[in-house]
């Protein structure tokens, strides 16, 4: 029997098969993570955008927010590592890759690691995280994959906010800044989303909330990306990073962002659910058993602070 949120018009348009992988999907439907575990395998270290809000470290076993793992993994010990969980895990249904870095940036490996797991598992479901920029790229790829859930962090439709959001991007060998940086993903991001709509993917919009930055924004970004088909999207609160240019900012209040969220839930289906959770968790939503699962080298590992990569794509 479907959740609820998958009575709205959108969904009259999804083929049969998709609804029934969202329906073991835990962030795409508030049914499913009660039932069903998922897995992300950090296989993507390098990044391809600087964005104010992260310090661009990921080394860390004790800390919870996106972006942070103990290590990244090679395509075979992601598969190898997914064959070990499966076992212990039987409700394990969703394998994710969303990091530590961006999925897209980092393509040969993510796409590796898709096809191993689909070689081992046929039935599993598959999601992807991307900040967006090289989505145009790779989107056919992703169709052709058969992926049908991929996660797209659009935080403004607008280039003036978010040069106050982004500090530069990497595209196509050159280093931008400022407005035009913000340019560039913002078109990216539009672009690959309405391409993956139109090819039966369904695409969640992540929007962190920063007050005094984008807040009075939100409403316009989720407006913008249900035009293109998005099929849900995600307002998560800041969580200030130490060492980032946003460090010294404040949370996002829980009122604030619940405010938000039913305001947009008038336009666009809202996930409610989200754990923010890091680019190696496993298990259900509210229980991350990635601690049982590290290697012998990972669990004597502390708090070292590696720094993402940033690459030229």
């Amino acid at each position: 029997m479907p959740c609820s949120c998958f009575q709205s018009p959108v969904t009259k348009k999804i083929p049969r098969e998709t609804l029934e992988k969202t329906e073991r999907h835990p962030c795409y439907s508030f049914g499913a993570h009660h039932k069903f575990a998922r897995m992300h395998l950090p296989v993507a270290p390098q990044c391809n955008i600087s964005c104010n809000y992260c310090n661009r470290k990921y080394d860390c076993t004790n800390e919870s927010r996106p972006g942070v793992t103990s290590e990244v993994l090679s395509p075979v010990a992601a598969g190898n590592k997914f064959i070990r969980v499966r076992e212990k895990i039987p409700n394990l249904s969703v394998v994710g890759i969303a990091g530590p870095g961006d999925a897209l940036a980092n393509w040969p490996e993510t796409r590796k690691t898709i096809e191993l797991i689909q070689a081992s598992d046929p039935e599993v479901v598959f999601c992807l995280s991307t900040n967006g920029l090289m989505l145009p790229a790779y989107a056919p790829e992703i169709v052709e994959l058969g992926i049908k859930h991929v996660t797209v962090t659009v935080n403004c439709v607008d280039p003036e906010i978010g040069s106050k959001i982004y500090r530069h991007v990497f595209y196509q060998g050159r280093k931008y800044k400022g407005i035009e940086a913000a340019r560039i993903l913002l078109e990216n991001q539009l672009a690959g989303i309405t391409y993956l709509a139109r090819h039966g993917v369904l695409v969640k919009v992540n929007i962190v909330m920063m007050i005094g930055v984008n807040d009075g924004h939100i409403q316009a970004v989720v407006k913008r990306v249900k035009e293109l088909g998005a099929f849900i999207t995600n307002i998560m609160p800041l969580i200030p990073a130490q060492g980032s240019v946003f460090e010294n900012f404040s949370q996002t209040p829980v009122k604030a962002l619940n405010e938000m969220r039913d305001l947009c839930q008038e336009e666009l289906q809202q996930m409610r659910h989200c754990q923010q959770c890091r680019a190696d968790a496993i298990g259900m939503l509210y229980d991350d058993r990635s601690p049982e699962f590290r290697s012998p080298v990972e669990k004597g590992r502390t708090c070292a602070g590696k720094e993402l990569k940033e690459k030229a794509v």
